[in-house]
This record gives structure tokens, C-alpha cells and sequence, in this order.
């Protein structure tokens, strides 16, 4: 299957390139030109489109046409720690307008479009949410996530959040928990649902896969975990005895989300935290020098 990544040079992109180049034939479109991503050893000239900017709806749509793919996942987004997520204009042109347009352009080549959004749709006031469920963010980025959100055959959404490691950036939780040393907090009460980057590209690929009409929003999420018990187990893993994580219940947050619905339309079980994590922590010590290199 041709599969094009939006966004190959973010968390979630590389690492469904990387999950998937021995399965199908995989391209990405990346920011910058290709000699800036040299160092990674990842992308091509035959497998990355450079320089790709996703509010060029013209460079887009010669891509789609070189390319012609069947499926089109979009892993392009703003997110809150990025530096211009302050950029009201850009936060909206890529998180809230460009799925639309992309979803448009991927109807001209009869490509099946994955859109990802994420938890961020929701405060966190009680957790536990449901696809029905209103969106009740008050931020930029949550909102403009859930404008971009994508309901309408054939294209299929979702709703999850992913911790992983990155490639040309430190903006994640993985990235700053493998830079601390000595005594860090651990949120008690900030409650989480996701899925590694590893466990998403397999979410993905089942769909491209068994589920080729699925359609829809649609929420896909783990057991609940507390950042605290998701660092504790990371930093056993990975035998960071020189970190202490310390309790701390000053912030409440429960964006969990309910993924029953995709669970019995699927027959998808997400894996326990001790498999996921133990496979991220494989990750991290197999690949700490190749990411380490950003």
C-alpha cells in the first residue's frame, strides 16, 4: 500500500515510518530540506518529499499527483510547546484549516485520509469521555484541534494522545524526563489514556489493513495512568536510579477518554502500560544515540 505521511519529521511520523517501510511503500513530507535531516539517517531523496509546508496547498496537491497515494495520514499539527503556537493565525491555519483542505485534496486521488487529533479537545474536568461528549477546551489548541476534526466518509479520525520519542525536536515528556537528574514532580491526579508512538502505528496500520471503511470520529485510548505511576515505571525500566520522583497532587487534570466504541467496531485491545512502556524503554536504549543526536 502507498501511504504518505503529513508531518514525517514529528513525533508520531517518523515513527510510523519507521514501522512501516518493510510493509508498505512509505513517503513523508518534511519541513526543512533534506540535508538538514542528514544526521538521522532516515530520510531520502526516494522516500521524503523536503520542504513541504502544509499551508501550500499547491505543493500539496503536486505531491498527492506524484505520488498517488491510497492512504493519506496526517501527523501535522501545532502543538502547545512548539514556539509559535503563540501564532494565533498559524495555530488555526494548521490545526483547524488544514485537515479540511487536506481532506479535499485527498478526495481528488481517491486516497484515504487518517486525520489524528487529540485529548486536548476536552479540560479534563472528570475524565472518562466519550466521542458523544462536547468539546470544552478553553485554549487555543484544543479548540482549534477540535475544528479540525474530520466526521465525513471516507476519511476517519482519531482521538488520542501518544508519548514517544521525537527526532528533530525536545518538546515531549520523554525527551524532558530523559534530561533530568536528582528530584523531579510526579503528578498524581494529571490522568492519561494514550498510546505510545509504537502502539499508534499499529492502531493505524490495522485500519489501513482490516478496516478499510471505518469512518468517523473515533477514540482510541489505554488503561488511565497518572504521570507519576507512567515516570515511576519508565524510570525502573530504564534503571534511572539517579532521578526520585516525588508525589505531587497540585494539579488535576483527567483528559481520559473512553475507547470502548473503537474497541468493539475493531476488536482492538490496547496493551497493558508494563508492555508499552517496556517496548518504549527497548526504544530508548536501542536508539539513544540516533536520537540523541538532535
Amino acid at each position: 500500500m502507498r501511504c504518505l505521511i503529513i508531518g514525517g519529521d514529528g513525533m508520531l511520523g517518523h515513527q510510523l515510518l519507521e514501522s512501516w517501510r518493510d510493509r508498505h511503500e512509505v513517503r513523508v513530507t518534511l519541513r526543512r530540506e533534506l540535508a538538514h535531516y542528514a544526521r538521522f539517517g532516515l530520510f531520502t531523496a526516494a522516500n521524503a518529499y523536503p520542504q513541504t509546508n502544509v499551508r501550500d496547498g499547491g505543493r500539496l496537491q503536486a505531491v498527492l499527483d506524484d505520488f498517488r497515494p491510497h492512504a493519506v495520514i496526517n501527523a501535522a499539527g501545532i502543538i502547545k510547546q512548539r514556539a509559535d503556537s503563540e501564532d494565533v493565525w498559524s495555530m488555526l491555519q494548521v490545526n483547524a484549516l488544514f485537515p479540511h483542505r487536506l481532506e479535499a485534496l485527498c478526495q481528488r486521488v481517491a486516497a484515504r485520509l487518517v486525520h489524528i487529533s487529540t485529548d486536548c479537545v476536552f479540560s479534563g474536568r472528570r475524565g472518562n469521555y466519550r466521542e458523544t461528549d462536547p468539546c470544552d477546551a478553553h485554549d487555543l489548541y484544543g479548540l482549534s484541534k477540535y475544528l479540525g476534526e474530520l466526521h465525513a466518509a471516507p476519511a476517519v479520525t482519531l482521538r488520542t494522545s501518544i508519548v514517544g520519542l521525537e527526532l528533530a525536536t525536545q518538546n515531549g515528556l520523554v525527551e524532558w524526563f530523559l534530561a533530568q537528574r536528582g528530584d523531579i514532580q510526579g503528578f498524581t491526579r494529571a490522568i492519561y489514556s494514550g498510546v505510545t508512538t509504537i502502539e499508534l502505528a499499529r492502531v493505524i496500520d490495522l485500519l489501513l489493513g482490516r478496516h478499510r471503511y471505518l469512518t468517523g470520529l473515533w477514540h482510541v485510548a489505554s488503561s488511565p495512568i497518572a504521570k507519576h505511576a507512567l515516570l515511576s515505571q519508565l524510570a525502573a525500566l530504564l534503571g534511572r536510579t539517579d532521578i526520585r520522583i516525588l508525589p505531587c497532587a497540585d494539579v488535576c487534570c483527567d483528559r481520559s477518554l473512553d475507547g470502548t466504541a473503537f474497541a468493539q467496531q475493531t476488536g482492538y485491545q490496547v496493551p497493558s502500560w508494563d508492555r508499552m512502556l517496556a517496548e518504549l524503554a527497548a526504544q530508548i536504549q536501542t536508539n539513544r544515540v540516533h536520537y540523541d543526536a538532535a
